[in-house]
């Protein structure tokens, strides 16, 4: 497959290095190693499909401008529009062309959300009660030295989708309402720590951050024959997968542990599940929807004040 990428940033170099030969063409407004300074420019002949790794504002453009020429397109996460109906038409126009609309959630790929996933849809948890999870990194900095980052919602838009992507896919379609607890500005004029969740069964609860020193992933999920955790990710590892058994009427559970040192396997493996789904079909855009609806409340809310 011949591809280009968009955008020559910390994501568009990942992106490169994996494809790797793949790449016919990089196209950037501002680095001078990128050989176009506009999709536009790159023949349509030459390529079939894109690697989107830019700012939010323009994706909705660029995707309607790759779909409607026959493109198949990876969008790095999140996808989002304050109008639902940007998304309905972008998948209204990958039905009509054939084409793959596919959002990057790498962490989708981790070899222990695998895990999570393939446990919680195997019934052997049973009902699951609550799923708490943490997503923190020490970006504040870095952040705060970027203007188009440093604006809006700040974390709970970057972190926060991650692990709204997360829960979907460990859990299915979710119905209950998101509310914001808790929105910070410790370091920077965005939000960097911002704490969110949903009642109901299940009791989900979120976390994100740009204040851990140490980058840390950490989700307990508490279910009526026992629980499982997952500690870090490969990319911080060690990565660590702990299932217990509840006993009953109470007493220590039995455990089973797996613990991975390895590097990062997730951006191959999505990538070449990118290539599959070009080569074989299915594009669908209902989580992002849902995702960007989401976000775009917790967002107006944590604006507004609510949770400060």
């Amino acid at each position: 497959m011949r591809v280009v990428v968009i955008g020559l940033g910390v994501q568009g170099r990942k992106r490169t290095a994996i494809a790797g030969p793949e790449v016919v063409a990089i196209v950037d407004p501002v680095l001078p190693d990128a050989g176009y300074r506009r999709i536009e420019d790159v023949p349509l002949s030459s390529y079939d499909a894109a690697l989107l790794c830019v700012p939010d504002d323009p994706k909705v453009e660029l995707l309607t401008y790759l779909l409607g020429n026959g493109k198949h397109a990876l969008v790095e996460k999140p996808l989002l529009s304050e109008r639902e109906a940007d998304l309905s038409a972008l998948a209204a126009l990958a039905a009509k062309t054939g084409t793959v609309c596919y959002t990057a959630y790498n962490h989708r790929f981790e070899p222990h959300f695998v895990r999570m996933r393939d446990l919680i849809q195997s019934g052997k948890l049973g009902e699951i009660y609550t799923v708490r999870m943490y997503y923190g990194n020490g970006t504040a900095a870095q952040v705060k030295a970027s203007p188009w980052r440093d604006t809006g919602t700040g974390v709970l838009f970057d972190l926060g989708s991650h692990l709204l992507d997360t829960l979907s896919f460990w859990l299915g379609p979710i119905s209950q309402p998101f509310k914001v607890i808790s929105a910070s500005r410790f370091e920077n004029l965005s939000f960097d720590h911002v704490t969110f969740g949903a009642a109901g069964k299940p009791l989900l609860q979120l976390e994100t951050s740009l204040l851990s020193w140490r980058n840390h992933f950490y989700a307990d999920v508490h279910a009526e024959k026992g629980s499982a955790h997952i500690t870090s990710l490969c990319k911080w590892g060690p990565s660590t997968f702990i299932q217990r058994g509840r006993v009953l009427p109470s007493g220590r559970p039995d455990e089973d542990a797996v613990t991975l040192v390895q590097a990062d396997p997730t951006w191959a493996l999505e990538y070449d599940h990118f290539k599959s789904l070009c080569t074989n079909g299915g594009s669908a855009l209902e989580t992002d929807m849902w995702i960007s609806r989401t976000l775009n409340s917790l967002g107006a809310a944590a604006l507004s004040g609510e949770g400060q």
